[in-house]
């Protein structure tokens, strides 16, 4: 396994968040094995080469960044998903959270309330953001629980937002601003 210790990382009761940035993502690109990637970032092989070509672009861009955090299971420091801010305008102290859970079997367990509790006082407290946005497609129903149960205020629906599978899909706009910001309890996440 790769030493994962290079990484900043964040602690749930059961998971272990691991901080990418554009500068230690693109050097662990660099420098990991194809194996280490799979194994450190939860992708499937045949996506490696996509991650090793987004590097060679660069992650950043003028005035936009992205913070992501890979999460990993405490009991077999599996990396099962990720969780963060894909866009993030410095400029502007707002971004848009995003967050994946790769294996089906760690789905509807509570696995997302109790990162996302870590993960939004991580962007409110350390990065001062003043806004989180959210964008969700209609039929995704989950995600759309998740969302409210956090507090998040929906601002509208965007037509024709994003091209997935073949067409082209809405999305719901949300937002939780840092002066609505209450963290959940440990409870109320599980």
């Amino acid at each position: 396994m790769f030493d994962k210790t290079i990484f900043e990382s964040l602690h749930t009761p059961r998971f272990t968040l691991y901080k990418l940035t554009p500068d230690n993502y693109q050097e662990f690109l660099k420098n990991a094995t194809d194996k280490q990637l799979v194994e450190c970032l939860g992708i499937d092989p045949e996506e490696i080469l996509v991650e090793r070509r987004k590097a060679e672009h660069g992650f950043r861009t003028y005035n936009k960044s992205y913070l992501m955090f890979i999460i990993t299971d405490t009991q077999n420091n599996r990396a099962i998903g990720h969780c963060g801010y894909h866009t993030w305008y410095l400029e502007h102290d707002r971004a848009e959270i995003g967050y994946a859970l790769y294996n089906n079997s760690y789905k509807a367990k509570g696995v997302m309330s109790e990162v996302l509790t870590r993960v939004l006082d991580y962007g409110f407290e350390k990065m001062n953001l003043q806004r989180v946005e959210a964008f969700i497609g209609p039929n995704n129903e989950a995600s759309l629980r998740l969302i409210e149960k956090f507090g998040f205020v929906q601002e509208g629906q965007l037509r024709n937002h994003f091209f997935k599978n073949g067409k082209w899909e809405d999305s719901i706009v949300y937002s939780k601003l840092k002066t609505e910001y209450k963290p959940l309890s440990e409870s109320e996440t599980l």
